[in-house]
C-alpha cells in the first residue's frame, strides 16, 4: 500500500497518523458496546467508544445513537468536534440558545463540524445514529448551566 505525503509529513512532525495500538484494527459495527450515554447528555440517548478513549488526551472516535425527538440544548467543547450522520437525520443549529426553527437538518452520510468554544445544539425527529470525532479530553460546557442534565 502506497502512503500519502500527508501521512509522512505527520510522521515527520512527530505526530502519529494511528489512534493508538488499535491503528490498523478493523471496527466491527456489531462489535461496538452500547450503554447509556454519560450524563451531560440528556436521558435516552446510547453511546459507544469506537477508537481512542475521549476522557484522555488524544484522538477519539465516539457514537451517538439518538432516541425520536431528543434535543441537546446549546453547549460548546474545548476543541473541535466533527460530525458523521450515520443513520436518520438529525438537526443542527448554532447559537447560545436552542432554536428549533433554525438550524440545518442533516441526514445519512452528511457531515458538519463545529470549531472549538462555538456554541451549537441538536435535536432529531425521527432519531439518528451520528459518529463525533475529535481530540479529547471530550467536555461540554452548557451554554446556560440550568441546561445541563448532569447538574440535575
Amino acid at each position: 500500500m502506497q502512503k500519502s505525503p500527508f501521512y509522512f509529513a505527520l510522521l515527520i512532525a512527530g505526530v502519529s497518523p494511528a489512534f493508538g495500538e488499535d491503528a490498523g484494527k478493523p471496527v466491527k459495527a456489531g462489535s461496538l458496546e452500547w450503554t447509556d450515554a454519560p450524563p451531560v447528555f440528556p436521558s435516552g440517548a446510547k453511546a459507544a467508544i469506537v477508537s481512542g478513549d475521549p476522557a484522555k488526551e488524544g484522538p477519539f472516535v465516539v457514537r451517538l445513537q439518538m432516541p425520536a425527538n431528543y434535543k441537546i440544548q446549546a453547549h460548546h467543547h474545548p476543541t473541535a468536534e466533527y460530525v458523521t450522520v450515520l443513520a436518520g437525520d438529525i438537526h443542527f443549529g448554532m447559537g447560545d440558545k436552542f432554536d428549533g426553527g433554525k438550524g440545518q437538518e442533516l441526514g445519512a452520510g452528511d457531515f458538519i463540524g463545529a470549531p472549538a468554544e462555538m456554541n451549537h445544539y441538536a435535536w432529531t425527529m425521527a432519531g439518528a445514529t451520528i459518529q463525533v470525532h475529535g481530540q479529547g479530553p471530550f467536555t461540554m460546557t452548557y451554554a446556560d448551566p440550568a441546561d445541563d442534565p448532569s447538574k440535575r
